[in-house]
């Protein structure tokens, strides 16, 4: 059976990469995009041979599932509007900017007959896997500590408007580990201690943060999750994870799946890298996929987006305090 998909808001870039992920598969009808912003769901329709539908309405009563890849902000409108036309949906990280909102999805989504999920692939890259077979055959046995880095580029745009996206580096790149560290270990983050600052970009939200956080099993996670790589960096960013136990160490390294090479001359001339790894992406629309046609929920459901959100609303909290701040999902 084909499926047919649309996307909810054009205004992330990820939405490029999803939708190139479905016009790829032939169980799929890429069937439209509907975005408030018309310039850019034109200019999305024609780069993905799809068509811009200025009806939502319309596109929600056309499709079985979608992708919502609006502003963080605006989540909760798309999620609603999907649920109302009982239309299985794949929500962008964050779930929402606060608790409050992401509590009232969930709640939505619990009480309606969709299939949900939340777009945090890192748990789908092979080095996460090779990292859970190694932490479920004992090679690392009691973990002791846990540090990961989600360094990236500022993407500019609204993520740079607080009304927008909530905040900044820590609401774009905090959910991705946070989520990877609950898939591994199956341990929470229950408190954090933040100091966020901006530092690298005349920007009105953080471009640098820091986050020393513990699990649920008094496990210590430490995370920088800043907007620090250059425009010029040979990649977008990193994703990186390093687990010590009482036995051994592991680590992974989301973009170490590459080749980084010289260009020498020429317009291009610069440090490259060839990306030959998982595409996590890809693996994440097929597992939602998978879950809308057997009516299963995916790997990640609203309640981990949930978890996820908690933890940045407290790590704003304890920025803004100077104090640690448990986490209350």
């Amino acid at each position: 059976m084909t499926l047919a998909v649309g996307v909810l808001s054009a205004a992330h870039p990820h939405s490029d990469a999803y939708a190139d992920v479905l016009a790829d598969r032939d169980d799929v009808d890429l069937a439209g995009v509907a975005d408030p912003d018309a310039d850019r769901a034109r200019a999305f329709a024609d780069r993905h041979g799809t068509e811009y539908v200025d009806d939502a309405d319309a596109l929600l009563a056309a499709v079985d599932a979608a992708v919502i890849c609006a502003p963080n902000a605006d989540h909760r409108a798309w999620f609603d509007r999907a649920a109302a036309a009982d239309v299985d949906v794949l929500c962008e990280k964050p779930l929402a900017t606060t608790v409050d909102d992401a509590r009232a999805m969930v709640e939505r989504w619990r009480e309606s007959d969709i299939t949900a999920g939340v777009a945090m692939p890192l748990r789908f890259c092979e080095p996460a896997r090779r990292v859970k077979d190694a932490l479920e055959a004992g090679d690392v046995g009691d973990i002791r500590s846990i540090s990961g880095t989600n360094r990236g580029q500022m993407p500019g745009g609204w993520f740079a408007d607080p009304d927008a996206a909530g905040a900044g580096a820590v609401m774009d790149h905090t959910v991705h580990i946070v989520d990877l560290v609950l898939a591994l270990t199956g341990e929470p983050v229950v408190e954090v201690y933040a100091e966020l600052g901006t530092r690298f970009h005349d920007v009105p939200v953080d471009d640098v943060n820091v986050l020393s956080m513990e699990l649920a099993d008094g496990t210590p996670l430490l995370l920088d999750g800043s907007w620090s790589r250059p425009d010029a960096w040979h990649t977008w960013g990193d994703a990186t994870l390093e687990l010590t136990g009482t036995d051994g160490t592991v680590a992974l390294d989301y973009t170490d799946q590459s080749l980084t090479y010289t260009v020498d001359a020429g317009p291009d001339a610069g440090v490259e890298t060839a990306f030959y790894g998982t595409d996590a992406n890809a693996a994440l629309i097929d597992d939602f996929l998978a879950s809308v046609r057997e009516g299963t929920d995916p790997a990640i459901t609203p309640d981990d987006g949930l978890r996820a959100v908690a933890v940045v609303e407290a790590a704003l909290a304890s920025a803004e305090r100077c104090e640690p701040v448990a986490v209350t999902e």
